[in-house]
Order: C-alpha cells, then structure tokens, then sequence
C-alpha cells in the first residue's frame, strides 16, 4: 500500500526543525543562505499568496512544501500559466528518505488534493541540475515545459495537468 501523506500548516513552533533541514547538504543546495530562506519562509505564514506545509509521515514530520498562485504576485514568472494554476515547491528534510521514492508520492498527492480544490493545473519548478528532482517530479506525473530564467534564477518548468477535471 502506497504511504499516504498528510500536510498540516506550517507554525512558528516549526522553524527549529525547518532550520536544521535547511542546514542540510541536501537541502543547503538548492535552497542557498539558510537563514535568509528560513526569513522568508517565515513570512510565508502570513502571505495570501503561499500556503506553507509540513509534510508528515506517520505523524512524523519529514518535509516541507508549499503551493503558491503565481497570478497573486506582481510580475511572477509564472503568470502566463492558466488562471488557478498553482505552483509548488517541496524539499524532503530527513536524509534518510531521500532516494525511496517519497518525492515523487508527496507532490502526487499534494497536486491531487490541488486539483480537489480546483486547480486546473499544477506547476513545479526546479532548478536544470537537480536531476533527482526532475527525475521524481515525471515520475509523479509532470511534463517539462521547457527552461525558464527569472529572478529566482534557472528554472526546468514541469506541469500536471487535472486531467479528471469539470
């Protein structure tokens, strides 16, 4: 039977544990200055344009990830993605759960409860040399939509699309 998820929001009592996943090697590489990316996680919280998670396995927590709706912030990268398309980003904290295959089940089963609320459409965007992560996101389900650079840097665009949607 496939581990099923569950995503609660992110608090304040959360921070510790999120500063010692992004002092990880893992995790230092691709998200950069950890401080700076624990700040502006923080103010996630109280954004209306990213829902931060943390990912719980078993009642364990082993993960972080968030949604964001690209069209709430000005100029995004991402606008010209169809209305409701929602962007994610994820990052499996604990070493020991990289490489079993939890990527690619977590962003499935995040993008379908997405989906659930309405998103026509899911984006993920990770970074041309993060290979383990594109590798994980197609076995979830998404497509490359070709390489984009922005402010936040090189980007691979990957999609699933609601293929059970109204």
């Amino acid at each position: 039977m496939p581990a099923e998820y569950s995503f609660r929001p992110l608090t304040g009592k959360d921070m510790p544990l999120l500063a010692r996943w992004l002092a990880e090697p893992h995790m230092a590489a691709w998200w950069g200055d950890a401080a700076a990316a624990l700040e502006e996680i923080r103010e996630h919280m109280d954004s209306i344009s990213v829902e931060p998670f943390i990912v719980e396995l078993d009642g364990k927590p082993i993960g972080y990830i968030q949604s964001y709706d690209p069209h709430l912030e000005d100029d995004h990268p991402y606008a010209d993605q169809p209305f409701g398309t929602l962007g994610i980003d994820v990052s499996i904290g604990v070493p020991e759960f990289l490489g079993k295959g939890h990527g690619a089940a977590i962003v499935r089963q995040f993008a379908e409860m997405l989906f659930e609320e309405g998103a026509p459409r899911v984006i993920i965007d990770p970074h041309p040399d993060n290979l383990r992560a594109i590798r994980a996101y197609e076995k979830a389900g998404f497509r490359q939509l070709g390489r984009r650079t922005s402010v936040y840097g090189e980007a691979m665009l990957m999609v699933l699309d609601d293929e059970g949607g109204d």
